[in-house]
């Protein structure tokens, strides 16, 4: 491997990574603050992607449609908290798991129902369609420097959410003692809502700007899933910067894995996972 090939598989491992992180970093969130094991989080991901495909053959422009979408994804959260997630809250966990399981199942039919079983491609806009050179017959997509891009603002923008602002504060002491926030007047529903609508609007998002390169199909979201909780695992329940510095790293392992060591790709990132829990069975950063 030379240093052109080394490049963009490093340039694809953070790519990767990176949106890994919008995923993880909602369902970590979600957990390690609203106490709810939500195995429909990639669902939302799916969501994403078949409003990307059907929004900007509407609008005609992917840019509108990210932007349109994240807004009903915002929506949509907000409302699946409140008719849904609200009632589970102090429900053993068990009850969520069978709950957002049986959601999974709900929104694959409703995939099916409003736009069928088909495999769709997104089209890359014009303007982000061109490599660049990296030697006389390497090149790498400026689209996926584009989604590096977007998911580092996005990624900036949650940390100086949860860490620089009043809500912020209050997610945080919502997070840390749930009943001792409530009795010190924080509105924990409204927290909850908030950071809900906030996962789901990340991970919509991220479904978004990858459809263009994974395509859109049905059953998207499931496969996505599970690489979601290894990365929660891996970087400590409720911690958003351990979510970024293990989805970084299950990029790295798992792109160079499928390059370096093909035969064993697939349980490189699990081995990963045992060995840090080995080590740390709290994750690399507590909450």
């Amino acid at each position: 491997m030379d240093f052109a090939q080394f490049l963009i598989q490093l340039l694809n491992s953070v790519q990767y990574g990176l949106l890994l992180f919008m995923l993880a970093a909602g369902l970590t969130l979600i957990f390690g603050i609203m106490g709810v094991v939500n195995l429909a989080h990639g669902s939302f991901y799916m969501l994403g992607a078949y409003l990307a495909w059907s929004l900007s053959k509407t609008l005609g422009s992917l840019t509108l449609a990210i932007l349109l979408g994240a807004v009903l994804a915002v929506a949509f959260g907000l409302a699946l908290e409140r008719l849904l997630f609200r009632h589970f809250y102090k429900r053993p966990h068990l009850d969520q798991v069978l709950l957002t399981f049986g959601l999974i199942y709900i929104f694959e039919e409703l995939r099916s129902i409003i736009w069928g079983d088909d495999v769709h491609g997104v089209p890359i806009p014009a303007l982000l369609s061109a490599s660049i050179p990296l030697t006389d017959n390497l090149s790498y997509p400026v689209y996926r420097l584009f989604m590096s891009g977007v998911c580092l603002v996005l990624a900036l923008g949650l940390y100086l959410l949860i860490a620089k602002t009043r809500l912020g504060m209050k997610i945080r002491a919502g997070a840390f003692n749930r009943d001792m926030a409530e009795a010190l007047g924080v509105n924990i529903k409204l927290i909850h809502a908030t950071v809900f609508a906030l996962g789901v609007g990340l991970a919509t998002v991220a479904g978004m700007i990858a459809a263009p390169i994974a395509s859109v199909y049905p059953n998207m979201g499931s496969q996505v899933l599970i690489m979601c909780f290894v990365v929660v695992v891996i970087g400590g329940i409720g911690s958003v910067r351990g979510a970024l510095i293990a989805a970084l790293l299950v990029g790295l392992v798992d792109t160079f894995g499928k390059v370096l060591l093909p035969q064993v790709a697939g349980m490189l990132v699990y081995v990963l996972m045992a060995g840090v829990l080995l080590f740390k069975p709290e994750g690399l950063f507590k909450q």
